[in-house]
């Protein structure tokens, strides 16, 4: 397994950092954020169109960019630095990535040219009560009616999924569980915003009815003996770890944002004359701050090209890195509000937001303990 950035990877993160930082700057950020929309449709085009970001990581026969796993990490550890606010994690890294390991043709044929042109905006629900994304915990059924399908149940943290065009919804059949695809607008599907931690990620609930679906993943069937075995779990699996290596990439994005918040500030912040990144105690938590941010950096690059590369331990290699990075983001965020003192803790400083976001990353995939318990399982500690 071969892992590093070529000049051409650097290229892209600088690419897309310059873009960011004129298009989507925190004060940006957070005039959506306290207008409550998901995205400005302007920079979405540019996104779309200029740079192509959304077919960054789907095939050129569906009309992207034909990269993978490893180009999509950098773009994601951008965009957490940034905090854009866009429906890219949504579409892109759930629903996208979902489709284009799914084996089925048409679905891909039918909705991947619009994802990869920005016209077309998609999410993935698993997600119910529990937060959990462990298929064996579902209650929304699927009931075949003819040649169709039609679903009744609730997700719950559903990101951008008030908005999305197309919903992907994970949900029980006699069979096992199995993927199916939802129009946004479609009889029986009501959604609404949640309240959320994180104010620039907007989760939803998605209540269905009788909701008229089709079944996605007919590539991954089996059939032996006239029977078709369905292998939605293997699939959904492979799609959680392309999930976690990019959470993964997002978190130590944000991590290094709030490392270079934390630094800039002790570098001009005096105290008794002096900068207070003069003080041994600030030094110190910089510095650890360091270590932790780039031994993030390698976990997530590593996860990106075990996963791109069908490594026999990408399973676990993101396991480890969505794990560490969690943990990373979470502390960085905290140490760089302490680092700021009395105004780290104000609504006016931007560093109350990368905290939010750490938490939501953190808990986006089920609890931080089922995370970890699910890591010791895999390694069979």
């Amino acid at each position: 397994m071969s892992v590093g950035y070529s000049v051409e990877h650097e290229q892209l993160r600088q690419s897309v950092r310059r873009f960011l930082a004129e298009k989507s700057p925190l004060s940006a950020v957070r005039r959506l954020m306290e207008a409550g929309v998901s995205r400005d449709d302007s920079v979405w085009r540019q996104l779309s169109r200029q740079l192509g970001l959304p077919g960054i990581a789907i095939p050129e026969e569906y009309g992207g960019s034909g990269y993978g796993p490893v180009e999509l990490g950098i773009v994601a550890e951008e965009m957490g630095r940034a905090l854009l606010v866009a429906p890219f994690f949504s579409t892109v890294v759930l629903a996208a990535q979902a489709l284009v390991i799914s084996g089925d043709e048409a679905a891909k044929r039918r909705w991947l040219p619009g994802i990869a042109a920005g016209e077309l905006t998609a999410t993935l629900a698993v997600a119910e009560e529990s937060g959990s994304w462990d298929p064996e915990s579902l209650t929304t059924t699927a009931i075949q009616n003819g040649g169709g399908w039609s679903l009744t149940g609730t997700k719950l943290f559903v990101v951008d999924g008030h908005t999305a065009d197309l919903l992907l919804v994970v949900a029980r059949t006699p069979d096992g569980p199995g993927v199916f695809a939802v129009e946004g607008d479609a009889a029986g599907v009501e959604r609404a915003r949640l309240d959320a931690l994180d104010l620039t990620r907007p989760l939803a609930s998605v209540s269905l009815r009788d909701a008229a679906a089709v079944r996605v993943g007919a590539g991954r069937d089996t059939v032996y003996r006239d029977t078709v075995y369905r292998d939605t779990a293997q699939w959904l699996a492979e799609a959680g770890d392309l999930v976690r290596a990019a959470l993964a990439a997002e978190q130590v994005g944000g991590a290094g944002r709030c490392l270079d918040l934390a630094v800039e500030y002790a570098k001009v912040r005096e105290q008794f004359g002096r900068p207070i990144g003069s003080f041994q105690a600030i030094k110190h938590k910089c510095a650890g701050l360091l270590v932790e941010v780039e031994s993030g950096r390698s976990a997530a690059q590593a996860a990106s090209a075990a996963v791109a590369g069908g490594h026999p331990d990408a399973q676990v290699t993101a396991a480890v890195a969505h794990a560490y990075c969690s943990r990373v983001f979470t502390h960085a965020a905290k140490e760089c509000i302490q680092i700021h003192g009395g105004i780290g803790y104000t609504w006016e400083h931007d560093a109350h937001l990368y905290l939010r976001r750490a938490k939501s990353d953190e808990l986006l995939l089920g609890s931080p303990a089922r995370e970890r318990a699910r890591l010791a399982e895999l390694t069979g500690v």
